[in-house]
């Protein structure tokens, strides 16, 4: 990834369209035939070709991003038992 950066996202599972976080707070959709929209996290249109969006796929690809709990548990958990 050298350049690249990082997008946030997941394909819609029955459109296939791609939801990313654009790093401005909005909500990019792609479609599988290169035609994209912009949309805020509750699935208002902003601007592109695409005008419609699912909101909820939007709402969470847009939400906070949570480390494993898990994970994070267990990190800390053997730092203090050091």
């Amino acid at each position: 990834m050298d350049g690249e950066a990082l997008m946030l996202g997941t394909r819609h599972p029955f459109t296939h369209a791609l939801y990313e976080r654009d790093g401005e707070g909005n909500i990019l959709v792609t479609e599988t035939d290169g035609r994209w929209g912009r949309f805020r996290k509750n699935g208002q249109w902003i601007e592109g070709e695409v005008r419609e969006a699912d909101p909820h796929l939007c709402g969470w690809v847009g939400g906070p991003v949570i480390g494993n709990h898990r994970l994070v548990d267990q990190q800390q958990t053997r730092r203090q038992d050091a």
